[in-house]
């Protein structure tokens, strides 16, 4: 599976699912499953190394703003849930963060920005057409710290000065 394959895949799913995360982790587990497990594999690593690489302080403000707070957990599911709404707004996003101000149409705390389930669905589709638990995928683990400057999330004025488009359109004042 080549990279476009992957973005395709979750571009499929995504609109299949009227863009809500749980659906669309449930119809990627049943498009995975019609897949031979190496491209299962495959996809993992596609979606691994985009979660890796969305780990910065950056992406972690826009969280913050957009969720109302992000814990460690709650990071974790933003950044699988970024990956779920397409190649456009993950890289734009990866590319800056502030542009998630206009890159997304609107934001519901209780519907978006947790895509936990997205993170397993390539696991779930390996394990369901193997029998078997999906082996290291032989990419670099995420960064223990994430990427870049750090910003003290809890300060309402630092990170709306880091994202100031995102914080006018999404934050707390």
């Amino acid at each position: 599976m080549d990279e476009t394959e992957f973005w395709e895949l979750i571009d499929a799913t995504r609109q299949g699912a009227d863009g809500d995360p749980e659906d669309q982790a449930d119809l990627l587990v049943d498009r995975l499953l019609g897949m031979d497990p190496d491209l299962v594999l495959d996809f993992a690593r596609h979606f691994e190394a985009r979660y890796n690489r969305a780990r910065t302080w950056d992406l972690w403000g826009a969280a913050w703003v957009l969720l109302g707070g992000a814990s460690d957990d709650a990071f974790d599911y933003f950044r699988c849930w970024l990956i779920g709404q397409g190649r456009e707004v993950y890289e734009g996003a990866v590319h800056d963060p502030d542009a998630l101000a206009d890159l997304l149409d609107d934001f519901d705390e209780e519907l978006d920005g947790d895509g936990e389930e997205l993170g397993y669905a390539a696991d779930e589709a390996y394990e369901q057409l193997t029998g078997t638990v999906a082996p290291d995928l032989g990419i670099a683990p995420a960064p223990a710290e994430p990427l870049g400057t750090p910003v003290d999330l809890e300060d309402d004025r630092a990170v709306a000065g880091r994202l100031p488009r995102l914080w006018e359109r999404f934050g707390r004042d």
